[in-house]
C-alpha cells in the first residue's frame, strides 16, 4: 500500500483506522480478545496509523489498542488525545488543557498505550481558558523530553492554529470532513495547506450514513451515539438520505461501493489528506482500504461534488452542548 505524510516527516498508510467505536458510541462493544485480534489483523491488511483518546471509554480504548499493537509497536503510528476532565468515568467535567493536567494524561496515555512516546498527540479540543501557546509550549516540552514525536490538533480555526504553530510545529489538524460536511473547506484547509500541516478527517463516512448502510427509517438504540445526533433525527433523515442515493448512483456506475467512492473522493482531494473511518469488521475494513485504489476521474470527483451541493444537509453534527466546544477562531 503506498503512504501518506502529514506534516514533514509523519508517514502513514493513506487511511488510518479511527479506534473509537471499538469501545464506544455504536452500541455494545464487542470482547476485548476480539478487537486485539481485529486491530492486529487491520496492521497486516496495510494499516499503519490508529487513532484513539483517552476520553474514549473514558481509558479502556487506549488499552486495547495498546495491548494490540504492543507487539507490532515498531510498524505502526498511534495518535491520542488529551483535553477532557475526565471524572468518574466521563467526560462531564468539560475541556481541562492545564499544562499539568496534559503532562498527566501524557503519562496515563503511556501506560495505558504500552509504549515509551506517543507519535501523534492531539488536544482534543480547544480549551477556552488556557491559551493555545500553553498548550503548544507544554508539549513542547514532551517532545523534547522523548514522550511525544508530534503535535496536533482537534476541532481547532484557523487563528488558533496559527498560534499553536509558532510555538511547536502542527504536524496534523483533525476534523469532521466528508461529502456530508465540508466546512473545513471554507474554515482551515487553507490554513493547513499553507503551513505545511496534514489533515486528518474524522467521521469521513458521515458516521455510516455514506456506506448505504443507513436507511430513511432507522433507529438507533442504546448506545448508539446517533441517537443523539440532530443529523439522524428522523425528519432530518429523510433529506440526508437524499445524497446518500446519489453518491450509490455513482458508485454503481463506476462498480464501487458508496463508501469507497466517498473515501476516494477524500483522498482525492489533497495529497495529504489521511482519512481514518472506524470500524470493527475486517471485511468493512477492506472495503474501505480499497478506495485507495479507486482512480476517480476529473468528471466522478465533479459529479460527486455536485451531488454534496445539491443537498442541503438537515440537522447540526453534535447535541447543543458539544457544539459548543468546537473553536472557530
Amino acid at each position: 500500500m503506498t503512504t501518506r505524510t502529514l506534516g514533514n516527516d509523519l508517514t502513514v498508510s493513506p487511511l488510518g483506522l479511527g479506534c473509537m467505536g471499538i469501545s464506544q458510541s455504536f452500541g455494545p462493544s464487542p470482547d476485548k480478545p476480539l478487537m486485539i485480534d481485529f486491530l492486529r489483523d487491520a496492521v497486516e491488511h496495510g494499516v499503519t496509523f490508529f487513532d484513539t483518546a483517552e476520553v474514549y471509554g473514558p481509558f479502556v480504548n487506549e488499552e486495547v489498542v495498546g495491548e494490540a499493537l504492543e507487539p507490532v509497536r515498531d510498524r505502526v503510528v498511534i495518535a491520542t488525545k488529551f483535553g477532557f476532565a475526565i471524572h468518574e468515568g466521563d467526560h462531564g467535567g468539560g475541556v481541562n488543557s492545564r499544562p499539568d493536567h496534559i503532562r498527566a494524561a501524557v503519562d496515563g496515555s503511556l501506560r495505558r498505550l504500552r509504549t515509551d512516546v506517543i507519535d501523534l498527540l492531539y488536544q482534543h479540543r480547544v480549551d477556552p481558558d488556557v491559551p493555545i501557546e500553553d498548550v503548544a509550549g507544554t508539549v513542547k516540552e514532551l517532545i523534547e523530553a522523548g514522550k511525544v514525536r508530534h503535535f496536533g490538533l482537534s476541532e481547532a480555526g484557523p487563528s488558533t492554529i496559527r498560534r499553536a504553530h509558532a510555538v511547536q510545529p502542527v504536524t496534523a489538524l483533525q476534523s469532521e470532513y466528508s461529502l456530508f460536511w465540508r466546512e473545513p473547506e471554507d474554515s482551515v484547509l487553507a490554513t493547513v495547506e499553507e503551513l505545511g500541516i496534514g489533515f486528518v478527517p474524522f467521521s469521513p463516512l458521515g458516521r455510516g450514513l455514506l456506506t448505504g448502510q443507513v436507511t430513511a427509517d432507522a433507529t438507533f438504540g442504546e448506545g448508539d451515539i446517533r441517537s443523539t445526533l440532530p443529523r439522524f433525527a428522523p425528519e432530518a433523515l429523510a433529506t440526508n438520505i437524499e445524497l446518500v442515493d446519489k453518491v450509490k448512483a455513482i458508485a454503481a456506475r463506476l462498480g464501487a461501493t458508496p463508501g469507497q467512492v466517498a473515501l476516494a473522493w477524500l483522498l482525492a482531494q489533497k495529497p495529504w489528506i489521511v482519512p481514518i473511518p472506524g470500524t470493527r469488521r475486517l471485511e468493512r475494513l477492506d472495503e474501505n482500504l480499497g478506495a485507495a485504489d479507486l482512480d476517480l476521474t476529473a468528471e466522478d470527483l465533479a459529479d460527486l461534488t455536485a451531488a454534496s451541493d445539491s443537498v442541503k444537509v438537515v440537522g447540526d453534527r453534535y447535541p447543543e452542548a458539544m457544539q459548543a466546544m468546537i473553536d472557530r477562531s
